[in-house]
C-alpha cells in the first residue's frame, strides 16, 4: 500500500531543485551582503537559520556551470525545503526575501557580481607587485 506524503509539523516541503528552478546555496552573512547589493533586483531568498545559510533561486541549469567559490549550487538531484509563503522568521526554514510579484528567480549573472562584492578582494587581487 503506497504511503501517502504529508507535510511536516512546520508545514514546510521538500522540493527538488533542477525542475524548475536551481538554488544557490550560500554563507548567511555573504548571503545578506548580496541582498543588500542586489537590491531590488533580488528574487526569493530562504533562510535555513539552523545552517546559517541562504538559498537563491536561479534559472534552471545554472548548477551546471556555476563556479562560485565558498558556495553550492544545487540542480538536479538535490532538494531546497521551502517554508510555507506566512514564515518570515524561524526558528527554521524561512523566507529572507519572500517571492514577489517579479517572480522567484535572481538573474545568476547578478547573483555572481553580488557575491563577488559581498565576499570582497581574494587575497592578492587588485595589489601592484
Amino acid at each position: 500500500m503506497p504511503s501517502a506524503r504529508l507535510p511536516s509539523a512546520a508545514g514546510c516541503v521538500l522540493h527538488e531543485a533542477g525542475l524548475d528552478w536551481d538554488a544557490v546555496r550560500v554563507p548567511r552573512q555573504t548571503g545578506l551582503a548580496a541582498i543588500v547589493v542586489l537590491g531590488p533586483r533580488c528574487g526569493a531568498v530562504i533562510e535555513a537559520s539552523g545552517r546559517n545559510v541562504l538559498y537563491f533561486f536561479v534559472v534552471r541549469g545554472t548548477a551546471a556551470h556555476w563556479d562560485v567559490g565558498n558556495t553550492r549550487a544545487l540542480g538536479k538531484g538535490s532538494s531546497v525545503t521551502i517554508p510555507p509563503l506566512r514564515r518570515k522568521e524561524g526558528p527554521g526554514p524561512h523566507w529572507r526575501t519572500c517571492p514577489a510579484d517579479n517572480g522567484l528567480l535572481t538573474d545568476a549573472t547578478a547573483l555572481r557580481a553580488a557575491l563577488k562584492d559581498a565576499f570582497g578582494p581574494r587575497l592578492g587581487e587588485g595589489q601592484a607587485g
